[in-house]
Order: C-alpha cells, then structure tokens, then sequence
C-alpha cells in the first residue's frame, strides 16, 4: 500500500478508526530532519505493505491534526493500533527504532510476539 499524503483531518480520522496499525508522520516540507525522514518510511512502507498503513501529514497545511495529536516539534511519528496512539517518536532516530516499535505493535496485531 503506498503512503498515504494526508489532504484532509477526516480522512485521517476515519483511518485511525479502521483499526489496525497506523503510522502518521507529522512534519513539514520545510523541516531538514523531516525530509530526510520521509526515505526510511518509504522503505519501511516496502518492507511492512499491507500490515501498517502510513500517513504523511503536513502540519503546515493541517495544524488541528497536529494539535489534537500534541505535536510540539518535527518530525513527530505516532504509532496507532485500534485507533490509539500506542507509541510516540518525536525527532529523527535511525531506521532500526521505527522497525522496533513496529515490529512491536504490528506483531501484536498479528499475533505473532
């Protein structure tokens, strides 16, 4: 499934509410940390297809998303399962921290820890 470009706050909503497990990225076009970023959530997008969904939304253009998701600084990702917020990584870590914590929460969903 390709990352999805968040372009609306109720579409974001109604994603969370499906369930399942549900990575948004919450940053800006303008943010350095944020672009360099968005290449290790493509590949982890590869790497995870349909068991996590990813979002991209861009607080610039959607500020009550990032509001009501207590967003203080970029990049700020936020791991959803069921429609919570299970996990929060604010600022850019390495690729193998995102793995973790989704192996974690996308493995529990799977039954598979």
């Amino acid at each position: 499934m390709a990352m999805i470009i968040a372009d609306n706050a109720a579409a974001v909503r109604d994603q969370l509410k499906a369930g399942g497990t549900v990575l948004v990225d919450y940053g800006a076009s303008w943010c350095p940390p944020c672009r360099t970023l968005l290449p290790i959530l493509e590949e982890l997008n590869a790497e995870y297809g349909d068991d996590v969904s990813m979002i991209k939304v861009d607080c610039d253009e959607l500020p009550e998303l990032a509001s009501e998701a207590g967003v203080m600084s970029m990049p700020t990702v936020i791991v959803y399962s069921g429609g919570q917020p299970v996990e929060k990584l604010v600022g850019l870590r390495p690729k193998s921290v995102y793995q973790g914590v989704l192996n974690k929460v996308a493995g529990a969903v799977r039954g598979t820890l």
